[in-house]
């Protein structure tokens, strides 16, 4: 009878679990569909001894032998990354460092976002693609023959694009394919790495454009600019999808999903979904003490955005904290209630996070810099690649001078709460928010920290109450894990009886 209520805490420690997996059937054909000729010359031609295999979830299945199979071809110490610390489209890079890897290895989907420090290569996990379906819908979508559409594309379909432009380049010759770049690199469907030539010479007289975002290199046909074409996206809706759709929102988009062999065309709303991202930006306004959230550790030149808006938030008069928590969850977050608001350093594909089920917002770093750079103005142009808004980027946008800021706060009404806000820009270099004004008869102090927070709470943790607690004997406690102490065996064991 107890046993119905309350399990037994060694038939739990003793359980043993069946894991079975659908992505097994690959072990038939494994050199195949994980590359893994290509992937002993990678290593073998650089010399590497160390080697991190990162894989997904839904591949980790077959990681085992895949990294048998290569130690066996190529003498090197292999190492399996599997719980990435961030998403799994991004490369691990510090996993690998831990593990003292000379190079990595990443397999399934990737946001090919740049990486610097070790020396990488995609295994995208290519998957079929109905050519003729995917062509007729095409078709049916572009019924002008001169129409002018970009092909873009889930890495996974990388491998099988060419053959479809020769099916439809003969028919739609201003169709622009777009090919994977990884760091100026050219990104080939078999995932290996090769140098991109610099000869654009025969581009220039064209006067083409050629568009470098996102792991993708387009080159537009005369002198047009990418709002003037369509759209024709190949692959699942998803995050990839989204992100494309976001940051080209003047684009008409179709899309072919090769799963449920049919195509639709977009009907999301972008003026609503851009809208929704306008609200977040006066909840960024309204703030008071920002978030910092590091949503990646492998993205290039991430120390760089999060030190351009620890300065951002902290002219406007607002105050940071940093915090670095891997994989984000509403209850990690809900830990953190005297924080406002939340800006999340991540890759594009994982920038745009939905926060409805998050006690407060989660914005990115584009939208923390419309609330808090005063030379920013909001177009209706959207940017998920932080590496825009850094010195150099398409989207950069300098600071005001501080000769600017002096005497400049502005005082505007809040469109969310309709109160009065003002924007104070300190002319110190202090990097604490708070400021001590006194003179002889008073004295008044004015924090936007955290500490103001934690004053107006009940309840502020455990108090120490020194000198008032009595002195007591050390005595013996538990032993055991927390999930099967010795006493509480017992104590089953006689509840049983």
């Amino acid at each position: 009878m107890t046993e119905a209520f309350s399990s037994n805490c060694e038939l739990v420690l003793q359980q043993s679990v069946n894991v079975t997996s659908e992505r097994n059937v690959h072990r038939e054909n494994l050199v195949e569909v994980y590359q893994i000729d290509e992937t002993c010359q990678f290593i073998n031609s650089n010399l590497f001894t160390k080697v991190a295999l990162q894989f997904p979830d839904e591949l980790l299945v077959d990681s085992v032998a895949v990294a048998a199979e290569i130690e066996r071809r190529t003498k090197s110490k292999l190492f399996i990354l599997g719980d990435t610390s961030y998403g799994s489209c991004c490369v691990d890079e510090v996993a690998a460092e831990h593990v003292g890897a000379d190079c990595i290895v990443h397999y399934g989907s990737a946001c090919l976002s740049p990486s610097k420090r070790l020396p990488l290569m995609y295994v995208f996990d290519r998957r079929p693609l109905d050519l003729k379906k995917c062509a007729s819908s095409f078709r049916e979508f572009y019924t002008d023959r001169q129409s002018h559409v970009i092909v873009l594309y889930d890495v996974n379909y990388a491998h099988i694009i060419d053959n479809l432009l020769a099916l439809l380049l003969l028919e739609y010759p201003n169709i622009v394919n777009s090919t994977l770049v990884v760091d100026g690199e050219l990104c080939h469907g078999h995932g290996q790495i090769q140098k991109q030539t610099n000869d654009t010479s025969h581009l220039a007289d064209n006067n083409a454009e050629i568009i470098n975002q996102f792991g993708r290199q387009m080159v537009l046909k005369n002198g047009l600019s990418i709002e003037d074409y369509n759209v024709f996206f190949i692959g699942h809706e998803g995050s990839t999808l989204t992100n494309f759709m976001m940051t080209w929102n003047k684009c008409s988009f179709c899309s072919f999903d090769p799963v449920t062999m049919s195509g639709r065309s977009e009907s999301i709303s972008i003026n609503k979904a851009l809208m929704k991202r306008f609200y977040a930006i006066e909840r960024a306004k309204d703030a008071k003490v920002i978030g910092i959230l590091v949503g990646t550790l492998g993205v290039a030149n991430y120390l760089t955005i999060i030190e351009q808006l620890k300065e951002t938030i902290h002219k406007a008069g607002k105050k940071s904290y940093m915090f670095a928590m891997g994989k984000l969850n509403v209850a990690k977050l809900a830990n953190f209630m005297e924080i406002d608001i939340y800006v999340l350093i991540a890759c594009p594909e994982n920038s745009l996070l939905d926060s409805r089920d998050f006690y407060k917002p989660v914005v990115t770093p584009y939208e923390m810099e419309m609330a808090c750079n005063k030379n920013r103005e909001w177009t209706g142009q959207y940017v998920t690649d932080f590496n825009q808004l850094l010195p150099g980027g398409a989207s950069h946008v300098p600071l005001p001078s501080p000769a600017e800021l002096e005497d400049s706060d502005e005082t505007d009404v809040s469109l969310i709460t309709g109160a009065m806000r003002t924007m104070h820009h300190p002319s110190y270099s202090s990097a604490s928010s708070s400021v001590m004004l006194r003179n002889q008869t008073l004295t008044m102090a004015n924090t936007t920290t955290a500490a103001s927070f934690l004053v107006g709470r009940s309840w502020q943790g455990l108090e120490q109450k020194l000198g008032k607690t009595p002195v007591t004997k050390a005595l013996e406690g538990k032993k055991g894990i927390a999930i099967a102490y010795e006493e509480d065996i017992d104590w089953v064991g006689q509840s049983a009886t």
